[in-house]
């Protein structure tokens, strides 16, 4: 399975705000740091947002922080908001695509199994299990 690099970005947004769960990350910061758009990082925070992960802030102290403690959010959960809307092949996408062979495949029920199986191993581990490391101070 591959992952987008909307949910990529994102995970590894994650994974820094897990660092340190109590301080407000900006965009700026994060994009500076791994070397992303920043404006691809706000679409993402916003995603977070509303599916209740982060919560954010305006203001001098502003930025997103972690909604809930690390040991209390699942990767999988992470993933499945991110890649909201994301078929793994066409056929699974709105109105199953244009596949030819859609009434005799089987092929499809493996598919779905699979993936339902990467996403519960993913339900074993949490940010707290994959937390980066802080950075080393200048």
């Amino acid at each position: 399975m591959r992952l987008t690099s909307f949910t990529d970005y994102g995970l590894r947004m994650m994974m820094r705000m897990a660092s340190a769960p109590g301080t407000a990350f900006s965009t700026t910061e994060i994009a500076a740091e791994f070397g992303l758009s920043r404006n691809h990082l706000a679409k993402i925070m916003q995603r977070l947002s509303q599916g209740g992960l982060i919560e954010t802030r305006r203001g001098g102290r502003g930025g997103a922080v972690l909604a809930r403690p690390p040991s209390e959010i699942t990767i999988g959960v992470v993933v499945r908001l991110l890649e909201e809307g994301q078929a793994m092949v066409e056929c699974f996408g709105p109105g199953g695509g244009d596949c030819t062979i859609s009434g005799c495949c089987r092929l499809k029920a493996r598919l779905r199994s699979a993936e339902a199986a990467f996403l519960t191993d993913l339900d074993r581990s949490t940010l707290a299990d994959i937390a980066l490391p802080a950075p080393a101070s200048a």
